[in-house]
């Protein structure tokens, strides 16, 4: 009987650890298909690619597991097009999904400037019709002093507010460089709907439970943010936004079910130390919470 029990208590663990982590995973979905992407992800390509077009080769690569998406629900894999736009010390790339011969949708616009002689920073910013709202991120980690929980359900992610300070300067990135260089040119993919490069072959998307780990794991040295901090790229982007109503109509469900409140609320001790907490929660389209996260961050003065 003992050797029964002894056998049978590690077998229950296990399967309770294996419960938790289904469960962990299912968490962090919003059932939109900005699930499938991974911004933290593109940005870390970006930092490894030589040059636009190497960046987009990378997006497109399999083994990389940035992108999951089907857009149109064909089964396949969408081919992702970067589209670049340079002016002075401003300059975006769009990354755009040919849903269709006459649509295209905007999946993500990363965003750069320069500040300085040998400086310039970064961000990424997920479209809203993807992602549910407009979410940004860019370079950096949370502090020892920041603790975040995870959403009972709804988007789980590292979610805090990096101090001016704490900007990380991107200029020896070998793609910023690229394209501050004197001799670039800019960089719009020349590919379209049905018409992709001969080396890209479409693969199948994989389950939500598959491809989290991935998302997973780029999220280290990346942070959510709430702030626009590069003004003149995002403003040459926001003209140019571009969105399909075949991926609209796909999603409307899924948008209904996915909204976001976020509150604030700053408190501070006798000594000049101060907690902040912030709290977003996600609620259905009935007004029920489906969801809470709480993030508080220390700071001693």
């Amino acid at each position: 009987m003992k050797a029964f029990r002894y056998l049978v208590l590690p077998l229950a663990l296990t399967l309770t650890l294996d419960i938790g982590s289904l469960y962990a995973q299912q968490s962090d979905s919003t059932g939109l298909p900005g699930d499938n992407f991974s911004l933290e992800g593109a940005l870390e390509l970006f930092r490894k690619a030589a040059n636009p077009e190497d960046f987009e080769r990378l997006l497109n690569t399999e083994s990389n597991h940035v992108n999951n998406l089907d857009l149109d629900g064909d089964g396949k894999i969408d081919y992702i097009r970067v589209v670049g736009k340079k002016d002075d010390d401003a300059t975006i790339f769009i990354l755009q999904v040919p849903v269709t011969a006459n649509e295209n949708q905007d999946i993500a616009v990363i965003e750069i400037e320069t500040t300085g002689k040998e400086s310039a920073s970064i961000q990424i910013i997920g479209d809203e019709e993807i992602f549910g709202e407009a979410i940004i991120v860019e370079p950096g980690s949370s502090d020892d002093n920041a603790v975040a929980t995870t959403f009972t359900r709804g988007p789980s992610v590292d979610e805090i507010d990096l101090n001016e300070n704490a900007i990380i300067n991107v200029w020896l990135w070998p793609s910023v460089r690229y394209v501050y260089a004197p001799g670039y040119r800019g960089w719009i993919s020349p590919w379209r709907w049905n018409a992709y490069p001969g080396w890209w072959k479409p693969w199948h998307p994989v389950r939500w439970h598959a491809f989290h780990p991935y998302r997973v794991g780029y999220r280290r040295g990346f942070a959510i943010v709430h702030t626009h901090r590069l003004a003149r790229a995002h403003k040459m982007y926001t003209p140019i936004r571009t969105t399909s109503v075949v991926v609209r109509n796909r999603n409307v469900v899924a948008h209904k079910n996915y909204t976001v409140n976020r509150t604030r609320t700053t408190v501070t001790g006798p000594r000049g130390n101060s907690v902040t907490r912030k709290t977003t929660t996600v609620k259905n389209k009935r007004g029920n919470v489906k969801a809470r996260k709480s993030t508080v961050r220390k700071r001693r003065h």
